[in-house]
């Protein structure tokens, strides 16, 4: 698939709308316009268009999706209020309902103070870039939503009872006692997961220690979820050691994400999860077209692996939008039924995509991991995923004032010329911003002849020289993730 450029989207970024709540965009009456706009756009291709939304745990969800409800409504569309569920359920009713579009509110691994706003259509993927510009036309135009109302007006249904069904679909899906015997420390991140990751391993037979499954609205992702994880795996370890539980299973904050946390307290995340599930799934011979979809900021060592399995590997942009294109692009080629197109982010985002499923579901792609584990007759977690030997890589991530392009920075340029003379083991040098944050990202990967700690020394150096060409405050955000092991990297 080739990546064409696209016009430039003025509230649209790679994930949807998000940023801090009570700032522009994210206020009511903008978000009622974008409703109003959203349901006007959707009603050019089906008459009075029903929505479905739901929303994470962050005490900001219900003000906005008044708002945008209050738009919706305003434009003719009938709403399903789902309550507080993860995006994929959303994903999933929008199917199951046969309705036009979904929406959530979420803005997922962020923090508390920010939120987000992501539709999907009637086949439950992400809007189409055009749609999105559609919308964003309506929205910089005159809009009188008193005389809309006037005109026309949807209706609201109650649909919050309906999240059973969205848990019986991902029981349903294996067989009864899958997880008998098996026993798991589970992290829900205080957010949409902590009911339905609790209830969907019970049921399968797991016994299940929970933690940070009881929001407040402001204790999302609060020292807990993928991300904390990501940065700190020791407290997750110290409970897996103390229950004596085979791992940990950890969610982000609308559980599109999750990472595992081995019973020798090692980071199992996106990178590891891929290699491990093209193994089972070919077992199985359902993996779609003997092939797996990953980003550019995968480790060097998965596109060996899959090598070396003389399986197919495709690269793409950063974005999940980019990987589901392309498994898009696979599944509508011919295949057998039950094939599942594999594909997914470092980040624990894992997309399983057949024909009733289009985007990353953090309990399932749990689900499948572990009936992967289970089938490989290890003993321990450990065992199946050290086989990756992962290289030698950081990722950054740093608050930056102002994003000014990248290669009009002078002395970025320059400083990233001389890392890549100065590393003969650098293999990759991936700097970007990001699309869903006030920040830039930085990922170094090298082969054995460089530590971590030394890639980092040298992350830490081109992240402040970008935050100091753009303008950022001195000391502002800057940490250093160890991708390879887990745990934040020190100066």
């Amino acid at each position: 698939m080739t990546i064409s450029n696209q016009q430039k989207r003025k509230y649209f970024g790679t994930d949807g709308l998000r940023g801090h709540v009570g700032r522009h965009p994210l206020t009511p009456d903008f978000i009622t316009r974008l409703g109003y706009a959203a349901g006007v756009v959707l009603s050019r291709r089906a008459s009075h268009p029903t929505f479905v939304i739901g929303r994470d745990t962050r005490q900001s969800g219900e003000m906005l999706q008044s708002a945008l409800t209050t738009g919706l409504l305003s434009s003719g569309a009938t709403v399903v209020d789902l309550g507080v569920i993860t995006t994929p359920g959303v994903a999933f009713m929008v199917k199951k309902m046969n309705a036009e579009a979904g929406v959530v509110i979420s803005a997922s691994h962020n923090p508390i103070g920010e939120n987000g706003i992501k539709f999907f259509d009637a086949e439950a993927l992400k809007l189409d870039w055009e749609i999105e510009l559609e919308i964003e036309a309506l929205l910089d135009s005159s809009i009188d939503l008193q005389g809309a109302i006037e005109s026309q007006f949807g209706r609201r249904i109650d649909g919050r009872d309906m999240r059973e069904l969205y848990a019986d679909h991902l029981v349903d899906e294996h067989p009864v006692g899958l997880l008998d015997g098996i026993k798991l420390v589970l992290d829900c991140s205080n957010g949409a997961a902590s009911w339905y990751a609790p209830e969907v391993f019970s049921r399968l037979g797991a016994e299940v220690i929970v933690i940070h499954a009881s929001p407040t609205g402001s204790n999302i992702n609060v020292h807990s979820g993928s991300e904390h994880v990501r940065r700190q795996p020791a407290d997750l370890s110290d409970l897996i050691q103390k229950y004596g539980a085979n791992f940990g299973v950890v969610f982000d904050g609308d559980a599109d994400r999750v990472i595992f946390v081995d019973e020798a307290g090692n980071l199992v995340d996106g990178d590891h999860m891929l290699a491990i599930l093209a193994d089972y799934l070919m077992s199985q011979d359902r993996l779609l077209n003997r092939t797996v979809v990953s980003t550019t900021m995968r480790n060097g060592a998965l596109v060996n692996y899959f090598k070396e399995r003389d399986l197919n590997f495709i690269e793409t942009p950063v974005g999940d939008k980019y990987i589901m294109a392309e498994l898009r692009d696979l599944l509508a080629k011919d295949h057998k039924r039950d094939q599942i197109g594999l594909g997914g982010e470092q980040s624990g985002h894992i997309i399983l995509m057949d024909e009733n499923h289009a985007t990353g579901d953090g309990i399932r792609s749990a689900l499948y991991l572990i009936r992967a584990f289970l089938a490989s007759g290890k003993q321990k977690l450990a065992d199946l995923a050290e086989s990756i030997n992962k290289y030698p890589q950081v990722i950054a991530s740093a608050v930056v004032a102002e994003k000014i392009d990248l290669d009009q920075l002078d002395d970025v340029v320059a400083l990233e010329a001389a890392i890549k003379a100065q590393l003969p083991g650098l293999t990759r040098l991936n700097l970007r911003y990001s699309g869903t944050e006030p920040k830039v990202r930085l990922m170094l990967e090298a082969d054995n002849r460089h530590t971590e700690e030394a890639l980092a020394a040298r992350a830490f150096e081109l992240c402040e020289a970008v935050q100091k060409a753009t303008g950022t405050p001195a000391g502002a955000f800057l940490e250093v993730l160890n991708v390879t092991r887990g745990g934040l990297v020190e100066r």
